[in-house]
């Protein structure tokens, strides 16, 4: 699978019809048609930390390291037959101002230029409940998908006025994209991690290793060539955290969801 599965698809596959709705569960699962279908659901990250919470029974987690090349290669080795469902899960970008670190977007779409992939996630009322408890708030809305991560808050305010989307992530259109030609059912969950007003700073952005994980040597590096940096990279810190640890309440409480079929494709021109 290359750098970053987690863990090896190939533990989870099993040959068998596509279901179409699908829910997420423990060990076997039932279809729409009530046959038993123990294919896993594919669970599509970015980070490492993000695929640690995301692994257990009944997921099969791919990784890209924050790279949409490498998440595309991976891809290519998914047999589609072998899975029931596409999940993008992980933190994201805010772009809606209203949104804070923590909080939840439960995509409705996902957007990539012209086009627009529709992303259906079932939640019944008691989840929601689970979810929105503490301080974690929940949202329906629909993600921009990134070749690159969107930095700075003016670029983050443009991407919002033209596209409308709560946040941006760069998983979500490829994994919607992969879905759509499958014929497999798809949704997103993510979590707000950098809010549409702060800015990552350039440091952050260049100690994150090809794997994933935070290059502290880098980071320790380039705070004594410019302390002014650190203010920044302790609010970027914070925020991620916070969002890692309601991603792990995502990943509890998405057991028993139901993946929604929908018209999987809808072609836009400008």
């Amino acid at each position: 699978m290359g750098v970053g599965a987690v863990p090896e698809l190939a533990e989870h596959q099993q040959q068998g019809g596509r279901g179409r709705d699908v829910t997420l569960g423990m060990g076997d699962y039932v279809t729409a048609g009530q046959a038993i279908d123990p294919r896993p659901i594919l669970i599509v990250t970015g980070l490492v930390q993000e695929a640690r919470i995301a692994a257990g029974p009944g997921m099969a987690v791919i990784c890209s390291s924050s790279s949409p090349t490498q998440l595309r290669a991976l891809l290519t080795v998914v047999d589609p037959e072998t899975i029931r469902g596409v999940i993008s899960f992980g933190v994201a970008g805010g772009l809606d101002p209203t949104l804070r670190s923590g909080d939840v977007v439960v995509a409705t779409e996902v957007l990539a230029g012209d086009t627009r992939w529709a992303a259906g996630l079932s939640l019944s009322d008691d989840l929601i409940d689970k979810l929105t408890s503490g301080r974690r708030r929940v949202v329906r809305g629909s993600l921009a998908g990134a070749e690159e991560v969107v930095t700075g808050s003016t670029s983050k305010a443009a991407l919002h006025s033209e596209t409308g989307a709560s946040a941006v992530d760069m998983e979500s259109h490829i994994a919607a994209a992969y879905a759509a030609e499958a014929g497999l059912p798809f949704a997103a969950v993510r979590v707000i991690s950098d809010p549409a007003h702060r800015a990552l700073p350039a440091l952050a952005r260049a100690a994150i290793k090809p794997n994933g994980q935070i290059d502290l040597v880098a980071v320790l590096r380039g705070i004594v060539r410019n302390p002014g940096t650190l203010h920044a990279l302790v609010s970027t810190g914070i925020d991620f955290n916070r969002a890692l640890r309601s991603l792990r309440g995502c990943r509890d409480f998405l057991i028993g969801t139901e993946l929604v079929d929908s018209e999987a494709l809808v072609s836009e021109t400008a």
